[in-house]
């Protein structure tokens, strides 16, 4: 029953919205829109970010794994701590793709969108024991050169049980985890076509692809940054790398549900 007799002179209810609510409504589509393209183009950065300081930490990390690891490392402990230090960005970028993919995944995939973020994150602490382990490798080659008798044999236990950590942690582990929160956000991207169905596609492959190194490595039949894992890894790498130079240029894709809303 209507609250207003005719004639009343008052304003009905439900009536058309006038200029100014239609414009509020563009402005929040414009700042939305603003705020997607954000997203993509922190995500971008830090997509090339995270791959550049991975490739450029193998080789300050050599030392590591030569056979008197702590004489070597005590040979060059600038060098090791700078491919540790490399590796702490790195992962602490992995996890910011993630997070800077989030506000857009969870739309249209929720549940994806978290499960990348999480295991992300995961990559992200496991990357920060890994360098942890070889900063601690570091410090221990510090004193070796003095050591003698029970003290090196000591040291050496030491250092490889540090190596062992650093290499089930950082070698294995993050892999893992950064296979699986890219396949996530990949599948994610497939479904809502935020980018090109092709391009989420070539991800799926190849963070598959790399998962099954890291299986590989697990049991013995490659090493760990070997050249058959780095040749496995290449597909995921460039991929990686056209996604970002993508949402840096270009940003995300307009869905069905966008022009609808507008």
């Amino acid at each position: 029953m209507s609250l207003h007799t005719r004639g009343s002179g008052a304003p009905e209810t439900g009536a058309p919205a006038g200029p100014s609510d239609g414009a509020a409504g563009v402005t929040a589509a414009a700042r939305g829109g603003r705020g997607t393209r954000t997203n993509a183009v922190v995500a971008g950065v830090l997509l090339i970010l995270a791959t550049a300081t991975s490739l450029l930490g193998v080789p300050f990390l050599t030392p590591v794994s030569a056979p008197d690891l702590l004489v070597e490392i005590a040979s060059h402990p600038a060098r090791v701590s700078t491919g540790a230090l490399l590796g702490i960005v790195a992962g602490l970028a992995s996890t910011g793709i993630a997070v800077a993919l989030y506000p857009v995944l969870r739309h249209s995939s929720p549940g994806l969108a978290i499960g990348a973020v999480a295991f992300r994150v995961i990559e992200g602490t496991l990357a920060l024991v890994g360098a942890t382990a070889v900063l601690s490798l570091v410090s221990l080659s510090g004193g070796v050169a003095g050591d003698g008798g029970l003290a090196r044999a000591s040291s050496e236990t030491a250092a490889q049980a540090l190596l062992a950590i650093q290499h089930w942690v950082a070698d294995v582990g993050a892999v893992v985890a950064f296979s699986l929160g890219a396949l996530l956000y990949y599948l994610a991207f497939y479904r809502s076509r935020l980018i090109p169905r092709w391009l989420a596609g070539w991800g799926v492959v190849g963070v598959v692809a790399l998962l099954a190194s890291a299986v590989l490595v697990i049991y013995g039949v490659i090493g760990p940054l070997s050249p058959a894992q780095m040749i496995i890894a290449l597909p995921i790498a460039v991929q990686e790398m056209v996604l970002a130079v993508r949402l840096i240029a270009k940003g995300f894709a307009e869905t069905a549900e966008d022009r609808h809303a507008g």
